[in-house]
């Protein structure tokens, strides 16, 4: 049986949260020094995409191998229309109560999350928000995607072995897309899922290595030693950082990068998202202790709301001092305070409405392609030991 739920990733998230407000922070401040590798924290958005690409796409593998149905689109796209827009809507009108610096256009831009697609500035406070513009793509086009990966074909290692060739191959997509922009000047395209489109796929692809391996479709390789040595994995992580923070990567502001830059950027950025998820995937007990723990959960359940409110508290005390630890701490706490706001009023309630429909998922049942016999050389359709 495979894993229903990875509670290390409850501590991933709170991590990339935490890293993606200190790279605020360090754009919006004097950090001196480390200004640099601060503001690489944005590195964070590659993780939280990743994690999304591993969980969403997980339940159309296991439904693939299983030879069940997948889950609906319908029931699926209201769900993520639940978790997000709700939250998404609130920061927008803060922004316009409490910084009101745009027009109605660009709010309503950013309250349907297609601000990338126009030209113009981010309205004040929502900066952060192109990030959950490229993820929410990433939901619609979800479904169609899973079906071209897992549907035509039953799965074989062969099959397994094919598909993960072609998400690694989306994951040279997006520094291919930002070196075009770059090179032809449109900072704005850049800002689309095509870019970023490899971070998704770094998720799905060891989604769909981990049931495959869970149930003996993929025998043991250096992967599997890996498992045994996650701080060696983030190590890798922490030196492909340290790479990142070079000007290699780009400047460390908002300032235009050079296509060769902009495409370092996302390379690394994608292997850092990729040593960063591997190893919580099949965490050691001292890593599953601090990474998912109570505590740890509880304080996962905030993060979508930090992320979402965080540039606004951050614009409001940049007005008292620029100072970085003031700005640091304070932004903590007031993002804190308004997610565990948010998410008891919000976020928790409308979680039933999503619950009540299984998440977008079917029962189980056969499906043709699982009556269809075996070939010879054909791994069985149906789960195998781990």
């Amino acid at each position: 049986m495979t894993p229903r739920r990875f509670p290390a990733l409850d501590g991933l998230r709170v991590l990339a949260a935490l890293a993606m407000l200190t790279a605020q922070v360090a754009l919006h401040s004097d950090a001196g020094a480390l200004g640099g590798l601060l503001s690489r924290l944005d590195v964070g958005a590659a993780v939280f995409c990743a994690i999304s690409g591993f969980l969403l796409y997980r339940p159309h593998v296991e439904a693939w191998f299983g030879g069940t149905l997948p889950p609906l689109t319908l029931p699926y796209l209201r769900n993520r229309a639940v978790r997000i827009l709700p939250v998404l809507w609130v920061a927008v009108l803060l922004a316009v109560v409490l910084l009101h610096s745009a027009d109605w256009s660009t709010y309503l831009q950013h309250a349907t999350l297609s601000q990338v697609y126009f030209e113009g500035p981010p309205a004040p406070g929502l900066t952060q928000l192109w990030s959950l513009a490229a993820i929410a793509a990433f939901y619609v086009i979800l479904p169609a995607l899973a079906k071209l990966l897992t549907g035509y074909e039953r799965p074989t290692r062969r099959s397994v072995r094919w598909r993960l060739s072609v998400l690694a191959v989306l994951t040279v997509i997006g520094p291919a897309w930002l070196t075009a922009m770059s090179a032809t000047h449109h900072p704005n395209a850049g800002l689309w899922l095509p870019g970023y489109i490899g971070w998704f796929a770094v998720g799905m692809g060891l989604a769909l290595w981990q049931v495959a391996r869970s149930t003996g479709r993929l025998g043991s390789s250096a992967l599997d030693i890996l498992t045994k040595i996650p701080g060696t994995v983030w190590g890798v992580a922490a030196a492909l950082l340290l790479l990142a923070a070079t000007p290699l990567a780009g400047p460390y502001d908002l300032s235009p990068a050079s296509p060769g830059q902009s495409a370092v950027k996302s390379l690394l950025y994608t292997g850092i998202a990729a040593c960063v998820l591997f190893p919580a995937l099949a965490p050691t007990e001292r890593a599953l202790q601090y990474l998912g723990g109570s505590r740890v959960r509880l304080a996962s359940n905030l993060t979508y709301g930090v992320f979402a409110y965080q540039v606004i508290a951050l614009t409001l005390l940049e007005r008292i001092s620029t100072q970085f630890v003031f700005l640091f701490v304070t932004t903590l706490l007031a993002s804190i305070a308004l997610a565990a706001a948010s998410y008891y009023t919000i976020e928790r309630p409308l979680a039933g409405v999503r619950n009540g429909s299984g998440a977008g998922r079917t029962p189980p049942s056969p499906s043709r392609r699982a009556l269809q016999p075996s070939r010879p050389g054909d791994q069985p359709d149906t789960p195998g030991p781990a």
